[in-house]
């Protein structure tokens, strides 16, 4: 995964998940990503700002 731009497969396998899990994030809006076609494809610095903001969210709810 050299690549800033991922697909569902790729991450899925970077967030540990399933693919369908990842499909479901995608299109609930829950993760960031955007369509090409009928593909999702996500920006790898995205997802890494928004693993921060989960990790965030999970401190102040401590």
């Amino acid at each position: 995964m050299t690549s800033e731009i991922m697909t569902i497969k790729e991450v899925a396998s970077y967030l540990k998940l399933t693919e369908k899990t990842a499909y479901r994030l995608a299109a609930d809006g829950k993760i960031p990503g955007f369509k090409v076609g009928a593909s999702w494809r996500f920006r790898k610095s995205e997802i890494d700002r928004w693993i921060i903001q989960q990790e965030q969210k999970m401190d102040q709810a401590k």
